[in-house]
């Protein structure tokens, strides 16, 4: 069974537009959905890894790593039965 996380996404606006987030997010393998949002968050992103440990890598290495993220929460989607 894989991980999945929803990833609320800060955008830094002075370095970058929320669409070029958008973007750049839509390249990185393990993101299966972005969407620009209202609120206190600009973007949500959907994220998936083969486990929990993958998952984090992939945030940490991929998504924390993109021009204009200012900061980020990553939220654990948990199956309860």
């Amino acid at each position: 069974m894989g991980a999945k996380a929803y990833v609320l996404i800060e955008v830094a606006v002075a370095k970058t537009t929320v669409k070029e987030v958008i973007g750049a997010l839509d390249k990185v393998k393990g993101v299966t959905s972005v969407e620009a949002v209202t609120g206190p968050y600009d973007v949500i992103a959907v994220v998936e890894a083969r486990d929990v440990n993958a998952l984090g890598d992939l945030v940490t290495a991929h998504v924390h790593t993109i021009s204009g993220i200012d900061r980020t929460v990553t939220c654990l989607a948990m199956t309860l039965a």
